[in-house]
């Protein structure tokens, strides 16, 4: 496997023709009047979205949800899903090196949140290690919904703790605006290096009847820059080390090489539409700060074999190959509309040691989803869904910590809502046969197959124009995963051995939340207070054993309370002569402790022989999100935008037993861009933005890498958007 350090000549020459070539096509089939372009600035709240099957607004939903989109959406897109949404209220990002990034909201993360292709699962398993990578591009998303709270109801066990829904339009539903219309993108990094360009084509042929989709991303980057050392000082200072000079600047291991592209068409017809895509996705990226080392006791004996010695770094390649059918039809009698998706996933992640391949996790991944919505029945609009999948998940190699499994979910749900005056009302229930089976020789457990029900109901009262108040309430059940259950041994990723627990319960959450908008003129406020209670909360815990493979982290569960609260504040300062002025400040806090109280003991089956170890049932838990606080000044005139923005990381010493505290940081960033529309109707924009421009050292208390790999430093990013 090639080392992805710097681009390659031959593929950077590949992107400015990539570019032309797109610019020359839009020029020749461009109508002659100016249109809207996808970046164009909208009002995110009155963004339809597509997350649940009812059609409504962000503005019109009771339950708490944020959209991205348009040009706010360009501006914040990055090499990861988690680091794209991370400036939203109560939404944060994990940090396993560049290459990867799964959202964190509300202080939940892993399984309890789902990442989602226009309502299907990514088909990835990013979920089973923090190492391994969403397998959704956000350089080429139209539009990401971040689902706050439980979204069980929709999308099952995996999201109660929320969703991230990702359109991206790779099955068009409806013509084109324009016989031919896309955008284009190409642009350099100076932190890492970085070479990256994206085309994007859709199209209706003459008939108005079929309708394709083209999209294509290349991205590479270097090892970036880092303020200081990798190491951390806390770290360097526990194990009396003394950094090398030449180490200094630079994160070793932390290049990164990205391929995703697709072709899809449709068949839109007078009630509806039936269209495929076939996707690709493929990763290569370094895990910083971790080398596969001989063990201890080997290179004491003088065993290890010529060219074994010292560190390899770890890289990984991942690979995702996915099929997708979509159709719908309108007009169904007493039903509005009928809705089917249809994916097939067939995903490897390889993870190479040196040279070496270490250990290797292939995922086939078949999903099928039905939503049915209804005309009002008593005044009721609502919608029946049926969802099922089928995920065969395979880990080879001496270190696969995770069985072979074969997990089967099967849920039906209904949604409804009804408008009582100035108050609206809506509710829904969920429930889901969940099975995970093992080969009983190779797991520590048996096979285990779980039912959960879930329930929500959400108020929203429009108390004046310009005052609104929401309330909700939700029961929300998880069952456990397979990695939950049966993980036994070491987890290169973590540098820890990781036990599961076969005896593991369901989860049952349940949350309150009142949420307020008020708006007035150029001002717009939103906050948020919201609790959630959980019997059985599932997690992994810290355990104090050391051994020689790393320190032993267990899967367990016990009751715990999760408190936060958000809000943000929107001000249109000014619109004159001098351009438009507006202000965003924002801020979230979360807390998340076990809610019990003594203590419990808990056998661990080790290779030496089982140890006895007490756990408590008070305390903080791990790795919960820092708070913040952050603000963006806006500038708008004519053809010129600009920004410049901070958010200010607390530092996170709620922490659990054995978890060290986090410093607080500080980043800076700013963004300028210049955008000028033709008379053929085609856009054009330059822009450049800066990231931590206080070239702050910043470590993610949410990251098994906290004390190896601290974010990026200094940065500029330059580059050009075309939009026809």
């Amino acid at each position: 496997m090639p080392t992805p350090n710097r681009p390659r000549a031959l593929t950077t020459r590949r992107l400015p023709l990539a570019l032309a070539l797109a610019a020359a096509v839009s020029t020749a089939y461009a109508a002659p009047a100016p249109q809207q372009h996808d970046h164009d600035p909208v009002e995110l709240d009155r963004v339809e979205v597509r997350a649940t099957p009812l059609a409504g607004t962000a503005e019109d939903l009771a339950r708490p949800v944020e959209v991205l989109t348009g040009e706010r959406l360009d501006e914040v897109k990055a090499n990861s899903i988690g680091e794209t949404v991370s400036k939203l209220p109560g939404v944060q990002s994990s940090y396993f090196g560049p290459g990867v990034g799964r959202p964190i909201v509300r202080g939940f993360d892993g399984a309890r949140v789902q990442v989602l292709s226009d309502g299907l699962s990514s088909g990835d398993v990013s979920t089973v290690s923090v190492d391994h990578a969403v397998s959704i591009e956000p350089f080429l998303a139209d539009q990401i919904e971040v689902l706050k709270g439980p979204a069980t109801l929709l999308y099952g066990s995996g999201a109660i703790g929320g969703a991230v829904n990702v359109i991206d339009g790779r099955v068009p539903e409806r013509v084109t605006d324009e016989p031919l219309q896309g955008r284009a993108e190409l642009r350099a990094g100076s932190v890492n290096d970085e070479r990256a360009g994206m085309v994007r084509l859709d199209g209706t042929s003459a008939s108005g009847r079929f309708v394709f989709h083209i999209d294509g991303l290349h991205r590479e980057t270097g090892d970036y820059e880092i303020p200081g050392y990798a190491e951390s000082a806390a770290l360097l200072a526990e194990e009396g080390e003394t950094p090398d000079p030449a180490d200094r600047g630079v994160l070793a291991n932390s290049a990164l090489r990205t391929d995703a592209g697709a072709l899809g068409g449709s068949w839109i017809f007078d009630r509806g539409f039936l269209g495929a895509s076939v996707n690709l996705f493929n990763t290569r990226y370094g895990v910083p700060g971790h080398a596969h080392e001989e063990h201890e006791e080997e290179a004491h004996e003088g065993e290890a074999h010529e060219g074994e010695e010292g560190e390899a770094p770890v890289r990984i390649v991942m690979d995702q190959r996915r099929t997708e059918v979509r159709g719908g039809l309108d007009g169904l009698g007493p039903f509005e509309s009928l809705r089917i998706k249809l994916a097939n996933t067939d995903y490897t992640h390889t993870e190479f040691e040196g040279e070496e391949v270490g250990t290797v996790f292939d995922n086939t991944t078949n999903e099928a989803r039905l939503e049915l919505a209804h005309r009002p029945w008593g005044g009721v609009d609502g919608a029946f869904g049926l969802q099922w999948s089928d995920r065969d998940f395979v880990a080879i190699g001496e270190e696969a910590f995770v069985p072979a499994s074969r997990s089967r979910d099967l849920g039906l749900f209904w949604i409804g809502e009804r408008r009582f005056s100035d108050v609206k009302l809506e509710v829904g229930a969920r429930h889901d046969r969940n099975e995970v089976a093992v080969d009983a020789s190779e797991a520590i457990g048996p096979s285990r197959d779980f039912d959960t029900t879930s329930a929500s109901a959400a108020l929203k009262w429009d108390a004046t124009d310009a005052l609104h108040f929401s309330f909700g309430l939700d029961r929300a059940q998880r069952s456990p995963t397979a990695e939950e259950l049966y993980s036994d041994g070491l987890h290169v990723a973590t540098a820890s051995v990781e036990l599961g627990a076969p005896d593991l319960d369901v989860e049952t959450a349940n949350r309150a939340e009142l949420g307020l908008h008020w708006h007035a003129g150029p001002l717009k406020f939103n906050a948020a207070l919201y609790e959630v209670r959980f019997d059985d909360f599932i997690y992994l815990a810290d355990t104090g054993v050391d051994t020689d493979d790393g320190p032993v982290r267990a899967w367990t569960q016990g009751d715990a309370r999760f408190r936060g609260a958000e809000a943000s504040l929107d001000w249109s300062i000014a619109d004159n002569a001098s351009g438009a002025w507006n202000l965003r400040v924002f801020g979230d806090v979360v807390r998340g402790e076990l809610d019990g109280s003594g203590s419990r003991d808990v056998s661990l089956a080790l290779e030496d022989g089982t140890v006895d170890v007490s756990l408590p049932n008070s305390g903080n838990l791990p790795r919960i999100a820092p708070s913040r606080v952050g603000g963006e000044l806006r500038w708008e005139r004519g053809p010129l935008h600009a920004s410049l923005g901070a958010v200010r990381y607390a530092r996170q010493d709620d922490v659990a037993a054995f978890e060290t505290a986090t410093p607080g940081y500080t980043l800076v960033d700013a963004h300028v861009s210049w955008h000028v529309d033709t008379e053929s109707g085609n856009g054009w924009e330059l822009f450049l933005d800066g990231r931590n421009l206080l070239d702050e050292e910043a470590r993610v208390h949410t990251s098994p890498l906290k004390d190896l790999a601290p974010l990026p430093g200094r940065g500029v990013t330059v580059g050009v958007r075309a939009y026809f």
